[in-house]
């Protein structure tokens, strides 16, 4: 294994990259893009494969171990399979995971799994076909069933299902969609909205902290106890003693002092910290020529300024670009 290398100035180690392919996508869910939003990053700014490739093989030099691939939609990225195989190949890479909202699932299923993809996180926000609608301002719930079902067919396991509850919207709906977990051997994340770009910092924000509470004792689910475990979502089980249900909380309770990720966007921008506007330059330096060794010295110098937490209650306006800018 390759030695940890990424520790920040809270001695956090930073061990999990997310790499957003594009930040384009086929929805328009309310809390993230605007309908009608123009402003993308010009395809001529993207990190190609190979560059992402390179900068995901440094990182994982540096002691990083698990990449999930996200966007926007990273299944409109041309070629993901290619790059799939790419990473998937870097030595010392543990977990490599992709991030969707399965639209365009039942065509890429089965050649993501064999090109490398280990786990899926699949965005689904309500069962209803009027709030689908609603929400993402598209008519597109019937594919992302059929996108579910392939993933299934495909082998993937564990499925997440990430749900953005938010009050007087789909909050009404988070039974169902538990039935519906339970039912098809998914795991059910419920996510706190966040105040990232004018959007989310609209949305109808609601505390999951009781919910997660509620829903875990109608449902007879029991508390998750693996200590060592530093995922944001608290977790409970089934009966048989798997995940089933999780809550993310990073409004009502922050888990910031177990942060271990840090995201790169689509241009190359390596973002320290969801909730701040500290960054790295990386594909402006990629782009001037930068060796290796000159960008692994970038990365661990940027890594040691990460900041300590992010400040959504405090100043809930402070970050104005959207959610497929960062890359989820």
């Amino acid at each position: 294994m390759s030695t940890p290398r990424l520790i920040d100035g809270f001695g956090r180690s930073i061990d999990y990259l997310r790499v957003s392919v594009t930040d384009r996508c086929d929805l328009r869910c309310t809390y993230c893009l605007p309908e009608g939003f123009k402003g993308f990053e010009e395809p001529a700014h993207w990190l190609s494969h190979t560059q992402m490739a390179r900068l995901v093989r440094l990182f994982v030099g540096l002691g990083v171990a698990k990449v999930r691939l996200t966007g926007g939609e990273p299944l409109l990225r041309r070629g993901l399979t290619t790059l799939v195989r790419d990473i998937a190949a870097i030595p010392n890479l543990r977990d490599l995971s992709l991030s969707t909202n399965a639209t365009q699932l039942t065509r890429h299923a089965q050649a993501l799994k064999q090109a490398g993809v280990q786990r899926l996180n699949v965005s689904l926000d309500t069962l209803s076909k009027a709030c689908f609608a609603s929400i993402t301002g598209r008519d597109k719930l019937d594919h992302v069933l059929a996108g579910l079902a392939a993933a299934r067919a495909a082998g993937f396991t564990p499925i997440k299902l990430n749900m953005v509850v938010q009050a007087g919207v789909n909050d009404r709906d988070v039974d169902t969609m538990v039935h519906y977990a339970l039912e098809n051997g998914f795991v059910l994340r419920l996510i706190e909205t966040m105040p990232i770009g004018a959007t989310g910092q609209a949305a109808a924000y609601l505390d999951l902290s009781a919910l997660g509470e509620r829903v875990a004792a109608e449902f007879g689910l029991s508390p998750e106890t693996n200590s060592g475990n530093r995922a944001p979502a608290r977790y409970w089980r089934d009966a048989a003693g798997q995940l089933s249900f999780g809550v993310i909380t990073p409004v009502s309770q922050h888990f910031c002092e177990a942060c271990n990720r840090v995201r790169l966007g689509v241009d190359g921008t390596l973002y320290l910290c969801l909730g701040q506007n500290d960054k790295l330059e990386l594909g402006r330096m990629l782009r001037a020529g930068a060796d290796d060794a000159t960008l692994s010295a970038a990365i661990i110098d940027a890594i040691a300024r990460k900041p300590e937490r992010h400040h959504f209650n405090e100043t809930p306006d402070q970050v104005v670009r959207f959610m497929s800018q960062t890359g989820g």
